[in-house]
């Protein structure tokens, strides 16, 4: 990883610690259980929910610091409702996704059933504001949107 993309990331975890606060999770975060692994379940998983992403643990208790940086960042911008699918579950799941998308790493991002990237492309899309035009698209208002009024308005 990268001077800045580490340095980026550990600030997203930082700062997703600091916030006080209660649960981090709204009551639409999806944690599934056991799925299958084929192409057509795998293609059906990714297209049954606007936001998908397989990661290492749950959005709850992440188990790597890149599902948690991905997790922190749908977080920042205020996404609660999508579904995350832990491949430390299920390790047929694990491969069959990496195979899927073609892609060797988890955490994997999908919008709209496609395959956005890992925890490096969506910091990227997040730093850059490529990520709150996406979301729009999906009909999902970034809450960086509503923090930047806001301040505007101070």
């Amino acid at each position: 990883m990268s001077g800045s993309l580490g340095r980026a990331v550990a600030s997203l975890l930082r700062w997703g610690r600091g916030a006080g606060g209660g649960g981090l999770w709204g009551p639409g975060v999806r944690a599934a259980g056991s799925v299958g692994s084929s192409a057509e379940q795998l293609d059906a998983l990714v297209k049954k929910d606007k936001v998908v992403v397989f990661l290492k643990g749950t959005p709850e208790q992440p188990q790597c610091g890149f599902s948690n940086a991905v997790v922190q960042i749908l977080r920042l911008h205020g996404v609660s409702d999508y579904a995350a699918y832990n491949v430390l579950d299920d390790p047929q799941l694990r491969q069959g996704i990496k195979d899927y998308s073609n892609w060797p790493t988890i955490p994997q991002v999908y919008l709209n059933g496609e395959f956005v990237g890992g925890c490096d492309i969506l910091l990227q899309m997040h730093q850059n504001g490529d990520l709150v035009e996406e979301l729009k698209k999906l009909g999902i208002r970034s809450a960086l949107l509503d923090e930047t009024k806001d301040q505007d308005s101070k």
